[in-house]
């Protein structure tokens, strides 16, 4: 635990040094300099803003998707339902750089035909929600599985048609559940770096690719608090997750 905290720890100290270069390490004056200097930088805010654009759209779209599997696995048995439920696994496991090299590879492919998948925020998008669609529908059938299927039938024998069964059970019931897959896509989502260098564009670069390619050029203490930023909010978004499943299970 040490060994995989304490370099995460270092990087949160020297972004708080005053000398821009070199190892050794004196208190900034301001403390938050390299903070603030951040949202002075054209490039970050403008990585920044790519970062935000993709992870809320990719989030927005494959927590829609991914609660439907999740409950279409949960309540119906179909021809190969089990097949198709061992499949959703393929994205989790499956490495980034993988991932990464088949969807540049059919991006390569479709623009032939569809000049719409040219590497940009769209082809970037697509990506991001090509795998985080697993990860909602994991979450969500998860939470699910715990609820009684006799509260739907109820509901059912109550003169409620499907769609209020669950509009106003199942979806208040599994709300937990979405919204836990929902912080758990956007995490992933905002750091993501191989799938999204590999399917970026020239001018759709993210956070994480700015810091890969900044970072060539040495480590600089505002890069150490763009990355302090960056762990600080998916801390937060982790917690939160863990929060809501948490409460679900109660």
């Amino acid at each position: 635990m040490a060994f995989l905290y304490i370099p995460i720890l270092v990087i949160v100290i020297f972004s708080f040094k005053n000398s821009k270069y070199g190892v050794d390490f004196q208190i900034a004056q301001p403390l938050f300099k390299w903070y603030g200097s951040l949202f002075e930088n054209d490039q970050i805010l403008n990585a920044a803003e790519n970062t935000l654009i993709v992870g809320v759209i990719s989030t927005f779209i494959s927590t829609i998707l991914g609660s439907l599997l999740g409950y279409g696995l949960h309540r119906y048995k179909f021809p190969g339902s089990r097949l198709f439920a061992w499949l959703m696994y393929i994205p989790v496991v499956t490495p980034d750089i993988v991932m990464a090299i088949s969807l540049l590879l059919m991006y390569a492919a479709l623009r032939n035909f569809l000049p719409i998948f040219e590497p940009s925020l769209f082809t970037m998008i697509i990506a991001h929600i090509t795998f985080q669609i697993s990860f909602v529908a994991i979450v969500v059938r998860s939470r699910l599985a715990g609820l009684d299927n006799a509260l739907e039938e109820a509901a059912r024998d109550l003169y409620a048609d499907a769609w209020q069964a669950i509009r106003f059970i199942v979806l208040p019931l599994a709300t937990p559940g979405i919204l836990a897959g929902a912080l758990l896509a956007f995490t992933l989502s905002i750091d993501d770096f191989v799938i999204s260098y590999f399917t970026s564009g020239p001018t759709s670069g993210t956070l994480p690719i700015w810091i890969y390619t900044t970072v060539k050029r040495g480590i600089t203490p505002d890069i150490n608090a763009l990355s302090t930023i960056i762990v600080l909010l998916t801390m937060i978004a982790v917690a939160a997750s863990n929060l809501l499943q948490r409460n679900a299970k109660d």
